[in-house]
């Protein structure tokens, strides 16, 4: 099929399809979020490997658009799986992991509930079934109307479904709500249509909801944009306190301050090992619950700013904290992520305290990043140094696994301030440890001094991997990535016909690799510049969208020029990107910030998808060339591993190569 024999029906039958391609869309983005979402939730491995979860999506959408053209049909499968899925994780979640000491994580030491090595396989594959079915339906809309308009209200119903999960994660729904939403849209775009198809269709959609109501109505059960969070109250030595579950992993304890400090003396460290600081500004990252918030002001703070990432966490503080540090007008809360957070504040303080700060949770769809990450690195302990009063002091405490990473973090604190923290490992096992770094050495007074046992780099704003120890890919990454790749191959030989439907489409498959590098750079970039909150990582995905959008109008309204000329604007936006630095656009105001940042990300995504969409015009089978391109994005899911051993940096690099090598088979096609 050329450009002059694009499918033609009439307006109404047209109309249709566009609706039907806009459901179909916006169910399966809303179905991709919300597996993410949910299994991580109830499956502590996909808590810390939220990608896995990606690339089945991506497997299945791929899959289910080469499907349309040879396989047309309901996909009544995909419902039925969907709540087969959901029951089965219910019925066997797995509630704690701990993974080897190369790659570490602050959670418990053993799990309860299938391994990993049968959960992940089924859930990818059931992820990818799950997937298969939209996609198919969108697939087949694609083969009824023109090249770009396809696109384009395919783009419109991503939107809309990134939206739709946008607006429940702001009000807090539990799944239930998700559930009759994906229901609601499987009923009206499967359209039963005689008995036998009913019973397929409604049966699954009704146990899908039943399934999640009676999880979403669990007594003391709350869902937050990050995790699905748990709480037992009780008496602990004749003192009322309340344990924290988030994700399955015990997170938090809330109790009276004065108790906190009895059983747990380690929260006082930060204030005895500073006896000259004054202790009357106090910041705390990560103040959860409040206790810590509680503590600053019974060591005389005059003023505590609270920042937590997780409002859900924070409304527990407010309702059973018994000292209610959030109703002190001492106190100010503040909702957001500890970086961000420093980054746009000029406030100086006495002391900055990181209490606790682990998310157990990944960023949205990308495979390595925690939303605690960027806190952890040498920049960020230079921006605590930098906002700290003459005489003030910065600490931290959690619980270690491994010694190499107390190490890495008070050698990072050595780095910046320039001399050795103190160093409090006050439990037997090793595992919890308090450092307290004066902004002089005289604002210090150790009991101990840190001293170098083992050296182990620092992490950086562009490798923010605390807890993988080298510059390196590790072994579990590598046997999970290949296991994934080998199976897609059978799932595309079986489920999607001969690989020789794809031949002529290699260059889309190596646009969709490149694509989604650049997409993970750019969720990266702006989780360092503006928060890993679920906010930004939202706006960043539908400003993709957005920008993907813009480039098929652009495309289908005016003459774009040629591909090398294109090519040429989208190598000049990587090297943009490439000369620009992090540190730079983190210095300027806020305001200027944002439209730099916006600026270097998208300029190549909007010429990327100029290119993609000048090239999708072209195809003689718009479903499998599509199809073609998502397997290519599932790919670039798998290499941005990369960057674990890299840095994120180094990920332009290879997107260049990929976009180069995309060009070279274009023009080799044009000759022939």
């Amino acid at each position: 099929m050329s450009l002059t024999d694009e499918p033609t029906v009439t307006v109404e039958n047209s109309n249709s399809v566009k609706r039907r391609l806009v459901g179909s869309s916006a169910l399966m983005l809303f179905l991709e979020l919300a597996l993410i979402r949910w299994t991580g939730s109830n499956v502590v491995h996909l808590a810390y490997f939220s990608n896995f979860v990606l690339l089945g999506s991506f497997l299945g959408i791929g899959v289910g658009f080469l499907r349309a053209s040879r396989n047309p049909g309901k996909p009544i499968l995909s419902l039925m799986i969907l709540a087969l899925l959901v029951g089965l994780v219910l019925k066997y979640p797995v509630t704690i992991n701990r993974s080897g000491s190369d790659l570490i994580y602050f959670t418990a030491v053993s799990i309860e509930g299938p391994p990993a090595w049968t959960v992940l396989p089924v859930i990818f594959l059931a992820v990818a079934t799950i997937l298969m079915g939209p996609a198919q339906i969108v697939g087949e809309c694609f083969e009824r109307l023109s090249r770009l308009d396809a696109y384009r209200w395919d783009l419109v119903g991503s939107l809309l479904g990134i939206g739709a999960f946008t607006a429940l994660s702001f009000l807090y729904a539990p799944p239930v709500v998700w559930g009759v939403i994906a229901a609601g849209l499987y009923l009206w775009l499967l359209a039963p249509d005689n008995l036998i198809e009913r019973l397929l269709v409604i049966t699954p959609a009704l146990a899908l909801v039943a399934l999640l109501a009676g999880e979403s109505i669990a007594a003391q059960t709350l869902w937050s944009p990050y995790s699905k969070i748990t709480w037992t109250s009780g008496m602990w030595d004749g003192h009322p306190g309340t344990q924290i579950t988030a994700n399955g992993v015990p997170h938090q304890s809330v109790s009276d301050a004065n108790y906190r400090l009895q059983e747990s003396p380690f929260y006082g460290y930060p204030y005895a090992r500073t006896p000259a600081n004054p202790h009357k500004d106090v910041l705390i990252v990560g103040a959860g619950s409040g206790t810590d918030a509680a503590i600053a002001l019974r060591n005389g703070a005059t003023r505590v700013d609270a920042v937590e990432i997780d409002p859900r966490l924070k409304g527990i503080g407010v309702q059973r904290n018994p000292d209610k540090p959030y109703g002190d007008p001492r106190v100010h809360a503040h909702i957001n992520d500890g970086r961000a957070f420093l980054s746009s504040t000029d406030r100086k303080y006495d002391l900055i305290i990181f209490a606790l700060p682990d998310s157990l949770t990944l960023v949205p769809g990308q495979g390595a990043l925690r939303l605690e990450s960027y806190l952890f690195t040498r920049e960020a302990f230079a921006s605590a140094r930098d906002h700290l009063k003459p005489g003030g002091a910065f600490s931290m405490y959690n619980f270690y696994r491994e010694r190499w990473l107390v190490d890495r973090l008070a050698g990072t604190a050595d780095k910046v301030f320039g001399h050795a923290p103190c160093l409090d490992v006050p439990s037997a096992a090793g595992q919890l440890a308090v450092m307290t770094a004066g902004l002089t050495q005289a604002d210090q007074a150790c009991q101990s001094v840190w001293t170098d046992e083992s050296f182990v780099e620092p992490t950086t704003d562009d490798r923010p991997f605390l807890y993988l120890k080298d510059a390196s890919i590790p072994s579990l990454h590598l046997i999970v990535l290949a296991l994934i790749l080998a199976a897609s191959v059978i799932v595309v030989r079986l489920f999607g016909g001969p690989f020789r439907k794809m031949r002529p489409y290699g260059d889309l498959v190596l646009l969709g690799a490149a694509f989604m590098l650049l997409e993970t750079k750019s969720v990266t970039g702006f989780a360092l510049l503006f928060g890993t909150t679920w906010v930004v990582n939202a706006i960043v995905f539908g400003g993709v969208l957005v920008a993907v959008l813009a480039a098929v109008e652009v495309t289908r309204r005016f003459r774009t020029p040629p591909l090398p000329v294109m090519f040429g604007i989208l190598l000049a936006g990587l090297v943009l990107a490439w000369v620009v630095p992090n540190s730079w656009l983190l210095e300027l105001p806020l305001p200027v910030r944002a439209v730099a940042a916006v600026t270097i990300a998208f300029l190549p995504i909007f010429a990327a998808n100029i290119i993609f969409a000048r090239r999708f015009t072209e195809t003689a089978d718009a479903s499998t060339a599509f199809g073609a391109n998502l397997l290519g994005a599932m790919v670039g899911g798998c290499l941005e591993y990369i960057g674990l051993a890299t840095g994120y940096h180094f990920l332009l690099i290879v997107a260049a190569v990929l976009y180069l090598a995309a060009f070279a088979v274009m023009r080799r096609t044009a000759l022939a």
